[in-house]
C-alpha cells in the first residue's frame, strides 16, 4: 500500500503529501466504527454528525461518509499538508458536500468550536516510549507527543454527545494505558475487537469503542486479517 494513490470502490486516496499512508489499521477502523454489538449485517445506527480526529489522507472520513449517508463529517488534522491532501481526496469523491476539513489540533478545535458529535473516530498517535522518527511529521502521526492519551480523551469528552460513541484502533502494547485514560476521563468500554494476523498468534491491534454511558455487557469479538469476517467487513470498500 505504499503507492502514491490507492483506489477504493467509491473514491481514490492520493497520499504523497501524507506522512502516514493508507494501511489496514485505518481501513479496519473505518469499516468497524459505529456498528454496534452486531457483526456486519443488519442496519447500523445512523449518526447525524461524525468527527474524524487526525484525518491524514481523509480515508476514515470518506469511509464513514459512505457508510452513513445522512451524516455530516468533520475531519481535523494538525498537519497542513495532510489537510490539503484530504481536501483534494474529498473534493474528488461523491461525498464532497458532507465532509469538511479543518487544519487544527484537537486541543485548538475544542477551544474554538462549540460542537457536539454523535460518533468520533480516531486512528491516534499511539506510541509513548518508542524512539522518535527523524521525520517530524511521521513522529506527529505515530507518537503521542502532540496529542497525549489524556488530551485525546479530554477533547473527546468535550465533543461527544451523552449517547455518542468514540472508536479507535491501537496496538496491543498500548491497550492498558489507553483504557486507563478512558476510565479517568469517565468513559466506559462498549466494544472490543482483537485484531490478529493468524488464528494462533496473539492480537496485534485492538479496535475499541467507548461511551459515557455504562453498558451491562461489553461486546467482544475477534477478527483475523484475510478471514471471511474481514472480507465481509471491508467488501464495501476494497476493489
Amino acid at each position: 500500500m505504499s503507492n502514491d494513490y490507492f483506489c477504493f470502490r467509491q473514491f481514490t486516496i492520493h497520499q504523497q503529501l501524507c506522512a502516514m499512508k493508507v494501511g489496514t489499521d485505518g481501513t479496519l477502523l473505518g469499516a468497524w466504527a459505529g456498528r454496534g454489538n452486531g457483526r456486519c449485517r443488519g442496519v447500523p445506527p445512523q449518526f447525524p454528525s461524525i468527527l474524524d480526529i487526525g484525518t491524514g489522507t481523509g480515508l476514515i472520513a470518506l469511509m464513514m461518509a459512505q457508510r452513513f449517508p445522512k451524516a455530516d463529517v468533520t475531519a481535523i488534522d494538525i498537519d497542513g499538508d495532510a489537510c490539503e491532501q484530504a481536501a483534494g481526496n474529498i473534493a474528488a469523491s461523491p461525498f464532497r458536500d458532507r465532509i469538511k476539513v479543518i487544519n487544527k489540533s484537537l486541543q485548538d478545535f475544542v477551544k474554538e468550536h462549540n460542537m457536539v458529535f454523535d460518533c468520533i473516530v480516531c486512528n491516534p498517535p499511539f506510541f509513548t516510549s518508542d524512539l522518535l522518527s527523524p521525520d517530524k511529521r511521521r513522529t506527529t502521526a505515530r507518537h503521542a507527543v502532540s496529542l497525549s492519551y489524556r488530551d485525546l480523551f479530554h477533547g473527546v469528552a468535550s465533543l461527544i454527545s451523552d449517547i455518542g460513541e468514540f472508536s479507535v484502533i491501537i496496538p496491543t502494547e498500548c491497550l492498558h494505558d489507553f483504557e486507563t485514560e478512558a476510565v479517568i476521563a469517565g468513559f466506559h468500554t462498549h466494544r472490543s475487537c482483537a485484531v490478529k494476523t493468524t488464528t494462533y498468534k496473539p492480537p496485534r491491534r485492538y479496535l475499541l469503542a467507548f461511551g459515557k454511558q455504562k453498558q451491562n455487557v461489553i461486546g467482544t469479538s475477534e477478527i483475523i486479517i484475510g478471514s471471511d469476517y474481514y472480507k465481509e467487513l471491508t467488501r464495501e470498500f476494497y476493489l
